[in-house]
């Protein structure tokens, strides 16, 4: 469905200088810095595949989805979605995607819901009857019917949201973008938003490409996990292949009676001590937690264990502030 290869971006940034006689000097003389937003990325989406695209502020994220899009034309290599140039074909390219940012909305501010969703079926020129129908699958699996008839300006976060979603797909595309979709959403509507994807995703086999922050949301719906970072793809995994790559080290927490006592760890690192409780990192294939509680001795006082294991959001934010070399450590 998306074929990316040796794809790049990069812009040219203006630099003012510093000063009065920097900034006439380079009114005469103008120099610019070349950003490598995107920088030789090469990935490919299979159709069905749900794919958590990663990376911190600054990483590319946002320039990738602009090109496949259509928003921007590559510097250089192609990209294809669905057999379509985005850049080369916006208007056929538009027909297979629907996109949801989430700090911007294309519905109609002082219009009812249904209203908005009735200009996007015109706009899209879509057969009433078959509208309709889709329109109905998406009022239920959405659970919109109570604000339908409410302007969107009197819709909670929550329900723009779910309205977004719902006007991203009414024209039935067989791809999803969505960047930060459950910003600023309570659990309730978070839920309901990742259970939704997963729903359309299983019964219509709909292709998904999240970007977000909230890395608890790729743990709950991405298989497949790419991170970005400086322009470059720099991990493209299964997540239980990550979790399995760098899921390795977990955290032993265990409580003593009384005050925590001196002790050695000979196969761990004490991280943290708290009152009477010690937590100890180690490797889960060095040392399993019962010969590590065994090697602090049986007259410490321990009157209660329990182990905490990697997450998703652990492992990508170590990976984010260490790289790859995070992998060693």
């Amino acid at each position: 469905m998306i074929k990316i290869t040796h794809l790049s971006k990069q812009f040219r940034v203006a630099q003012p200088g510093r000063g009065i006689a920097g900034k006439l000097k380079r009114l005469v003389a103008p120099q610019h810095k070349v950003i490598r937003a995107v920088d030789d990325i090469s990935l490919e989406i299979g159709e069905g595949e749900i794919v958590g695209y990663l990376g911190p502020n600054g990483a590319g994220k946002s320039t990738t989805i602009k090109l496949l899009t259509g928003v921007l034309v590559p510097t250089s290599g192609t990209v294809t979605v669905n057999g379509i140039e985005p850049s080369k074909a916006r208007t056929r390219n538009a027909y297979n995607i629907g996109v949801v940012y989430g700090q911007r909305s294309q519905l109609w501010w002082s219009l009812p819901l249904i209203d908005s969703f009735d200009i996007l079926a015109a706009m899209y020129k879509l057969p009433k009857r078959p509208y309709r129908a889709h329109l109905a699958f998406l009022v239920d699996l959405l659970d919109m019917q109570e604000f339908l008839e409410q302007p969107v300006r009197q819709l909670s976060l929550g329900q723009r949201m779910r309205g977004d979603l719902a006007a991203a797909l009414l024209h039935e595309p067989p791809i999803l973008y969505l960047d930060e979709p459950t910003i600023g959403l309570d659990v309730v509507s978070k839920n309901r938003v990742l259970q939704f994807l997963r729903d359309l995703n299983a019964e219509r086999r709909t292709t998904i490409v999240l970007t977000t922050h909230n890395l608890s949301d790729v743990e709950r719906i991405c298989p497949r996990i790419a991170i970005i970072d400086r322009g470059q793809i720099i991990l493209d995994v299964r997540q239980r292949e990550l979790m399995a790559r760098f899921g390795r080290q977990r955290t032993l927490i265990v409580e003593f009676r009384g005050v925590l006592p001196e002790f050695e760890v000979p196969y761990g690192e004490l991280v943290k001590r708290e009152a009477n409780k010690a937590w100890i990192a180690f490797d889960r294939e060095q040392v399993s937690a019962f010969d590590l509680v065994r090697s602090l001795g049986q007259d410490q006082g321990i009157v209660d264990i329990s182990i905490q294991e990697a997450d998703v959001e652990s492992i990508v934010a170590q990976i984010y502030e260490h790289g790859l070399a995070g992998e060693a450590a």
